[in-house]
């Protein structure tokens, strides 16, 4: 039996494709490496691969998709429930929207300041 396929767009960029037991971060990368993102200011930013250091941050504009847990101190559950995702944490269940949000750290003293 075949693996679900599904188109990514990223907004401005170019798609690729994704599968729904693999990560977004995963499908991204590898149209990246195919040349379908096109325009990227560089590479797709890549920190732990577990949602703990939100550098992947995106927004999904449309679609559907399951998600592993996120840091809260990285995406809120208002930003969660708003389409600010990490890519490393969600799998795609239907073709999918997206925009490259920048990414943000945590200061040691709790303020959040962009990188």
């Amino acid at each position: 039996m075949a693996a679900e396929r599904f188109t990514i767009t990223v907004s401005g960029h170019g798609a690729g494709t994704g599968y729904a037991h693999e990560r977004l971060l995963v499908a991204l990368e590898r149209a990246q490496g195919f040349g379908h993102l096109r325009d990227l200011p560089r590479r797709l930013p890549v920190g732990c691969r577990r949602g703990g250091c939100g550098v992947c941050r995106i927004r999904v504009e449309g679609g559907e998709y399951r998600s592993d847990p996120m840091s809260r101190a990285h995406i809120s559950a208002e930003e969660e429930a708003s389409g600010v995702v990490l890519a490393c944490c969600i799998y795609p269940l239907s073709d999918l929207s997206l925009r490259l949000e920048p990414p943000v750290t945590v200061k040691a003293n709790g303020r959040v300041a962009a990188l």
